[in-house]
């Protein structure tokens, strides 16, 4: 580890950053970094994440590959699975049109940048390429990501206290909530986790919401989250979070609330609008360099976590080492 945990600034501190774009790490774990902040799985020791296996059971947060139909977005389809036979006792197999980012995901730091700021560390998007080691999604797999998770249920404890999540209507989810939902729980963070939110959305979406509401999600995608706001952004850092994912289309609520404070310059003053505007990737992903997943499939983790009154376990992510890529499918499991 080549930073000292305790020395890094708080989200406050980094806001009045006047060496970098306010709100960023850049810099902080070297001018070179691929990481962001993953490198604070480095803070964990990985035996005693180990100690979270207590009960044996292993869960896979990936969704089958026909679970979203149809997509979610204009701009990803499902991938065309084609098989062939070699001879009479061989199949093989290719995909067309595969989009990484489809179902249960992970974005990596090229996905999305600051608008007035640029990408992660002030990389140069000309250097987005196939094949161009930059930033790419093959740094996560080298490293590789394993350590201490802690699930927040959100759904289950709004819903206890009588204020389910309204997943139609897009609801907002507020650092607030967050923490309430920790102190609920009784649940510790550690520098280093990584932070499993559950909103419900995934149950809702299985479970509830008709195939004409499924089917109008990529022309009017209205879907609850976390709000957009500096109070997410620094509960997160603070707290030191190393990757944080949902069950939920974007982590965030989509669209941005009109009042989100990661409005560029452009958006500001000039009035400019278009599906991202004011999104919270631009702070996350581009500024402070925190990897999201999304989609990722914690109904039965969420399940095995209320029964024993336990919400943390050991997690493993791999992605697909492929260099020069922007994002993959999560491939996560949770032991506990």
């Amino acid at each position: 580890m080549t930073f000292d945990i305790d020395d890094l600034p708080s989200y406050e501190e980094l806001l009045r950053r006047t060496d970098a774009p306010p709100g960023s790490t850049w810099s902080l774990f070297g001018p070179d970094d691929q990481l962001g902040t993953l490198n604070l799985l480095r803070a964990q020791s990985l035996t005693a994440a180990a100690q979270e296996v207590r009960t044996g059971t292993a869960f896979s947060l990936d969704l089958p590959s026909d679970t979203i139909t149809p997509s979610l977005t204009a701009t990803r389809r499902p991938a065309e699975h084609h098989i062939f036979q070699r001879t009479p006792f061989h199949f093989d197999e290719w995909l067309d049109g595969f989009y990484p980012q489809y179902g249960s995901q992970l974005d990596g730091l090229w996905h999305v940048a600051h608008p007035d700021h640029g990408f992660y560390n002030g990389a140069d998007p000309r250097h987005c390429a196939p094949g161009n080691r930059l930033l790419s999604i093959h740094h996560f797999s080298a490293l590789p990501i394993a350590g201490r998770a802690v699930l927040l249920d959100v759904e289950r404890h709004l819903r206890d206290q009588g204020r389910p999540i309204d997943h139609a209507a897009g609801q907002p989810i507020t650092a607030d909530d967050l923490e309430s939902t920790r102190i609920a729980q009784r649940t510790t963070i550690r520098p280093g986790d990584i932070l499993l939110i559950r909103f419900g959305w995934l149950h809702w979406y299985r479970t509830t919401a008709s195939p004409e509401t499924r089917a109008g999600l990529a022309s009017n995608p209205v879907h609850p989250g976390l709000v957009q706001s500096h109070e997410i952004v620094g509960w997160l850092w603070d707290h030191r979070i190393s990757l944080v994912a949902a069950d939920n289309f974007a982590l965030e609520c989509w669209p941005a609330q009109s009042d989100s404070p990661f409005l560029s310059d452009d958006e500001r003053h000039h009035g400019h609008r278009d599906a991202s505007t004011g999104i919270m990737h631009r702070a996350l992903l581009g500024l402070l360099g925190l990897p999201i997943g999304e989609l990722w499939d914690l109904d039965a983790l969420a399940a095995a976590c209320a029964t024993d009154h336990r919400y943390t376990c050991l997690l493993t992510v791999a992605p697909l080492p492929l260099v020069g890529g922007i994002g993959s499918p999560a491939n996560a499991t949770a032991l506990r």
